[in-house]
């Protein structure tokens, strides 16, 4: 088998679904498997994904395992030649899957592979690549100095944003949100480590992939990373945990960084962990790390004219009635990625009947559309869902977030 595709998925069946249908066209050829991990979810994913999709291996758990245990189980199950560990609110690309498996078959002394990810406004996303951290690179990341100088090799290290963005690099980290692994390599250094139950575990991996002797690549293919559905939703919790795991990360790989950071970085830990717990349930409520976006009010719909009048009942049902442009495409007419807006400022968000319009197109599309504010959203006739970046609508007009 030449690949098998790893997913782990906590109360994301909506973004889950649609992972596995972007799946399902860019390994259309590819003899693979597809493993997903539920770590249990509350949301109905079991019944909700496995009675659409019949070709998964479905393991659900009874209890949150974290990310990395819950990866491990899967590699146990994986038999393909190469492993891909996947987010769940990801958006893949046949070219993706297919440059990534050309690109090994042919660097054998490769390990692993990142690609080009793309935000929900088709933007470049600044961690499709990282370098080593070091207590310096950590202080110009701190401080903003990584990003007023980005394209500086001294201060722009953490996302090696110094990189051209559509060329193929040799670089230190791979992102865990797309991380395309020789499976031989994989066994042969070890699974994820599962002290990290959230973040770091890619740069782990990472590391100890080049410490073995083998090289991480980055390369230009895209894919979509809405970033953050498949993960905690407040800002306060993810800092928490990234701080956490950076300290087990120094301890495991350089005790002189960990001594070096031991006290600032365990302060920052108590500081969230102190706020989190007592600080904002106290003055914002106990429901204070509850997501609340607004619905996206006005829509570009493109797609054939039949399913126009269809999105268009389900945002009147949902509210949302007004102010939409209407766009007839299909997938030969859309082929080139390009289509013209006027007043694209007038808009929030570009819609893709994904029926019609293959993903690859989608993103296309997306990216040459960067720089205009405009963010994804996707339909499908067959699912009668419309994701949008954190707001679901279906036919009942209910709004899940």
């Amino acid at each position: 088998m030449k690949l098998s595709v790893v997913i782990i998925s906590y109360n994301v069946k909506y973004f889950l679904e649609q992972c596995l249908c972007s799946l399902e066209q860019a390994t259309a050829g590819i003899e693979h498997e597809v493993i997903v991990i539920d770590n249990a979810s509350t949301d109905g994913s079991t019944e909700y994904i496995t009675s659409r999709f019949k070709n998964i291996r479905w393991v659900a758990n009874s209890e949150n395992y974290g990310f990395s245990r819950a990866n491990n189980m899967a590699f146990t199950y994986a038999q393909g030649e190469y492993v891909l560990m996947l987010n769940p609110d990801t958006i893949v690309t046949k070219e993706a899957i297919e440059g990534c498996i050309k690109f090994m078959d042919n660097n054998p002394d490769v390990g692993a592979t990142g690609v080009k990810m793309l935000n929900k406004d088709g933007n470049f996303a600044l961690e499709s690549r990282r370098g080593i951290v070091t207590p310096w690179v950590g202080i110009c990341k701190a401080t903003g100095l990584s990003k007023w100088f980005s394209k500086s090799r001294l201060f722009g290290h953490y996302y090696m944003s110094y990189l051209p963005e559509d060329e193929v690099n040799q670089i230190e980290m791979v992102s865990g949100a797309f991380m395309f692994l020789r499976h031989e390599k994989l066994k042969e250094i070890g699974f994820l480590d599962d002290k990290f139950f959230m973040y770091w575990e890619d740069s782990d991996l990472s590391y100890r992939i080049l410490k073995s002797g083998a090289k991480n690549y980055y390369l230009p293919h895209p894919i979509l990373h809405y970033k953050g559905e498949s993960s905690v939703k407040s800002r306060l919790k993810y800092r928490y945990w990234l701080y956490y795991s950076l300290q087990i990360f120094f301890k495991k790989h350089n005790p002189l960084y960990y001594i070096l950071s031991y006290i600032p970085l365990k302060l920052v830990v108590y500081m969230l962990k102190f706020r989190i717990h007592y600080i904002n349930p106290l003055f914002l409520g106990n429901d204070w790390d509850t997501r609340k976006v607004e619905p996206a009010q006005r829509f570009i719909i493109v797609g054939p004219k039949e399913v126009h009048s269809e999105i268009e009942t389900l945002l009147k049902n949902s509210g949302i009635d007004k102010g939409h442009k209407f766009i007839e495409a299909n997938e030969e007419q859309l082929k080139t990625g390009k289509v013209r807006i006027s007043n694209p400022g007038d808009y929030n968000h570009i819609l893709f009947d994904t029926s019609a319009i293959s993903y690859d197109t989608v993103l296309k599309t997306l990216q040459n559309l960067k720089g205009q504010s405009l963010k994804i959203a996707t339909y499908s006739p067959k699912t009668k869902i419309l994701i949008t970046d954190g707001v679901i609508y279906n036919t009942k007009g209910i709004i899940e977030i």
